[in-house]
Order: C-alpha cells, then structure tokens, then sequence
C-alpha cells in the first residue's frame, strides 16, 4: 500500500475545543474519519442540511485530491449521509474542512463535538486536454442511454 505525506492544520477553534485528528480506524481502513469540531450540539431535523466544521484545513499534494464520503454506519442506521457525495477538496484549497450533510431519516439527529461524520480518501488525479472533434468512434452501444440494457427507469 502507498503511503503519502498529508499536511494537516488545526485551527483555532480545533485547539481551543481540544478536537480530535482525523485518522484511520483499522489497518486495513481505506479512509480516515473526519470529526466534527463543535461549541454546541447541531440538530439536523429530517430533510435538512447542514454545514458541519472539522476545525481542520489541509495541504493536500499536487495530483491528489482529497474525497469525502459518507460513513456507511451513519447512513445505514440514521439515513445521514454526505450531501454532495463525493465532495472534492482540491489540492489548491486551504480553507477550513466543512461537511455537508443531509439527514434522509425520520428522526432529528444530533451531532456532538468529536462524533466522526465523514471519511476522507485520497486520489491521484488525472488531468485531461480536451480535443474537440465532428465526429466520435461508434461503439456497440453507440447512443443508447439510460435503460439501454433492459433495466427500466
């Protein structure tokens, strides 16, 4: 397995609430969990949204980018997941890490300082040269869209 350097910085606000780092739960853990870094509880109601500090920014290495996924467990048991899903942190941005999450459960969920609410995965990126052309390559498949293979939208 590749190992690489992420530079983290606490914030503040992270020292001040003595947050927790991010880090992998297992040996075999593809991501690491993200905390969130809070003064008070934050209730997200049923079908609400909300934007959650991590009191952390990062210096994510040039060609990576860093991945935020939902974690299975809030999903599964409290309809909670990553709004945008994955959400991108670019290598380029040094901002404070937010998450963004939507409650899709029945019930108010309440997050607490320290709870892991995210994970984060790291990716090489790929840059692409975009070549404008009138015509494409036809493919067996060629145009078919959605419920191309029988599957009904």
């Amino acid at each position: 397995m590749e190992t690489i350097n992420l530079k983290l910085k606490c914030l503040p606000h992270f020292h001040e609430l003595k947050g927790k780092l991010p880090s992998h739960m297992t040996a075999g853990s593809a991501g690491i969990d993200l905390h969130a870094c809070l003064r008070e509880p934050l209730v997200i109601g049923p079908l609400e949204r909300m934007l959650v500090p991590t009191g952390i920014a990062l210096e994510i290495p040039e060609g990576f980018e860093g991945q935020v996924r939902p974690r299975s467990g809030l999903a599964f048991k409290e309809g909670i997941t990553v709004l945008n899903s994955p959400g991108t942190i670019d290598s380029d941005y040094r901002g404070e890490i937010k998450i963004i999450l939507m409650n899709f459960g029945k019930n108010p969920f309440t997050i607490l300082h320290g709870d892991r609410i995210a994970q984060l995965i790291i990716n090489r990126v790929v840059h692409v040269q975009i070549l404008p052309v009138t015509e494409l390559e036809t493919t067996e498949r060629d145009t078919q869209g959605f419920g191309h293979t029988g599957v009904s939208l």
